[in-house]
This record gives C-alpha cells, sequence and structure tokens, in this order.
C-alpha cells in the first residue's frame, strides 16, 4: 500500500490493483461469461425470438403452400413444403447467428465491447464464448423450427432430429463465426446490416434450398458450389428425404446430391467442410481482434 496527499496536506492511502494471473480457468470463465451474457440478451427479447422465426415461416408455409399445386407434377406428388424444409432449417438458422454477432458491433458503438477487451483474459476467450454463444442461440431458434416438422410431412425420427439438429448446430456456430469476423472491422450498425442483408439472400437462394442442385445452368452450378450454406443444406436434405417413403426416380430427381465434376460428394465431406470454414473464419476473427482496438 502506498499514501498520496490531498489538497489539504494529509495523507490518504493507495490501495494497489492486484491484477489475477492468466490460467486456464480464467479464461473458461471468461468463454462462459460471454456465452452466458448472450443466453441472457436472446431469453430476454421474446419479440427477437418471434420476428427471427416470421421469415422462415412465411417461405415455409406461403411460398410452400402456395406454389404446391404449380409443381406438384415435377414433385412426384411430394409436398413442396417438404421439399423447403431443410433450406428453411438453414436459413432460421443463419439469420439468428449473423444478428447474434451484429451485437459486437452495438457494444462497439456505446463502449462495452472496450471494456472487455481491457480485461484480464486473452481476446481469444471473447471471441470464443461470442461464437459459442451466438451458436447455441441460432440452435434454439432451429430446434423452433425442427418441432413443427410433423406440419410438412417429416416424420419426427429420433435419428433423423439428431442428425438434424447436429449439422444445425454445426452451421450456426460457423456462420457466427463469420458474422464475428465482419463485425471485426465494421463500426456501424447501418453498415453490418447492408452487408449482411447483401450476402443473406443470395446465400440461401444459390445453395439449392429452393431447387435440387442437379441439371443447373454451368453458372448457377458454380455459384452453387462455391456457396458455403450448400454443404450444409445438402446433407440435412440427404437426413431428411432418407425417412420419407418416396419412388427411386422421385428421390434422384429432388435429392441429386452435390457433385464435383460428376464425383459424388459425401456427407462426412460436406460436414467437414463447413467445420474447416467454421475454424477457419474463427481463427481470422481472433486474429483482427488481437490487434489495437
Amino acid at each position: 500500500m502506498t499514501t498520496q496527499l490531498n489538497p489539504t496536506g494529509t495523507e490518504l492511502p493507495v490501495v494497489g490493483v492486484r491484477v489475477p494471473t492468466r490460467s486456464a480457468f480464467s479464461e473458461f470463465r471468461a468463454v462462459k461469461i460471454v456465452w452466458h451474457r448472450e443466453m441472457i440478451r436472446f431469453f430476454s427479447d421474446r419479440l427477437r425470438i418471434i420476428t427471427s422465426l416470421v421469415q422462415p415461416f412465411l417461405f415455409l408455409f406461403v411460398l410452400g403452400s402456395g406454389l404446391s399445386h404449380l409443381t406438384q407434377a415435377s414433385t412426384g406428388g411430394l409436398n413442396l413444403r417438404t421439399f423447403l424444409y431443410p433450406g428453411i432449417l438453414a436459413m432460421a438458422v443463419m439469420f439468428t447467428a449473423l444478428f447474434s454477432a451484429a451485437s459486437i458491433v452495438w457494444d462497439r458503438e456505446f463502449g462495452f465491447l472496450r471494456e472487455m477487451l481491457v480485461a484480464p483474459v486473452r481476446r481469444s476467450s471473447i471471441v470464443m464464448g461470442k461464437c459459442l454463444g451466438g451458436a447455441t442461440v441460432a440452435a434454439f431458434q432451429g430446434v423452433l423450427v425442427i418441432a413443427i416438422a410433423g406440419l410438412v410431412g417429416v416424420p419426427y425420427n429420433l435419428e433423423l432430429i439428431a442428425a438434424v439438429f447436429g449439422i444445425q448446430l454445426l452451421l450456426a456456430f460457423t456462420i457466427t463465426s463469420f458474422g464475428v469476423m465482419m463485425s471485426a472491422r465494421i463500426r456501424q450498425m447501418q453498415s453490418f446490416m447492408a452487408l449482411t442483408q447483401m450476402l443473406i439472400m443470395p446465400m440461401y437462394f444459390l445453395s439449392g434450398s429452393v431447387f435440387p442442385a442437379a441439371g443447373l445452368p454451368t453458372w448457377l452450378t458454380v455459384l452453387n458450389r462455391v456457396d458455403p450454406l450448400t454443404y450444409a443444406v445438402d446433407p440435412m436434405r440427404r437426413a431428411v428425404f432418407s425417412h420419407l417413403t418416396l419412388p427411386a426416380a422421385v428421390r434422384a430427381r429432388l435429392d441429386p446430391g452435390v457433385t464435383w465434376n460428376g464425383w459424388h460428394v459425401p456427407t462426412v465431406l460436406e460436414i467437414g467442410l463447413v467445420a474447416v470454414m467454421g475454424v477457419a473464419m474463427l481463427a481470422v476473427a481472433v486474429a483482427q481482434f488481437s490487434r489495437s482496438e
């Protein structure tokens, strides 16, 4: 303890500040705190939970029901809503994950991000907590869409639900990492929202969410194959269609799978690609936040 003089000339004690040493436990605790903060922010905002489901439900029930009569012949009698369902699952996760990452821009504008970055923990722990929090929130939103599977002709099968949920969770982590990576250098919420709106809908439509990924024009095939969302939608569609009773010709037409120059990409490789992209974008986000803010 040291002393200093006040304006009257008397000495006042000055209490020293001790910064705790970094440890694996302190880093884990930092990740947990940031994750918990995301949970509190999400579940305390019921309007956000409801509004984030509006667009997926519109695509599934309004668009799917409205176009089902026009497409009945080409789908072999399969309801269009059943075909669209895997893409809607991806949409629900993608929107929620990106908007969870957008809170970083809000924190920067209001100064809270700077307070987190000066904490005696690694910035990678903060980024990891943010990505895990966003992934958890987005996965929960996806669970709400999984719960309505029976309304669109998808059976409530435990194996199917587990497979779809696992892919959703991985996709949520990857999209959140992508959003955190983008928000690392964006200073205004308007810029972030404009950028996400420019990316979300093209990613969704090019991923094969609303059409089979075979027999496409060359330019559309190329865009479909370079779209990261393609490799999450296709495994979910395979999982859903594997539990439907359909003629072989209808299954081959509606669920042809993703091919590279005629080679059928395995599901394990597709899931691995999504995981690698998530880890790579997380590493870029950590590197960006490690620079001076």
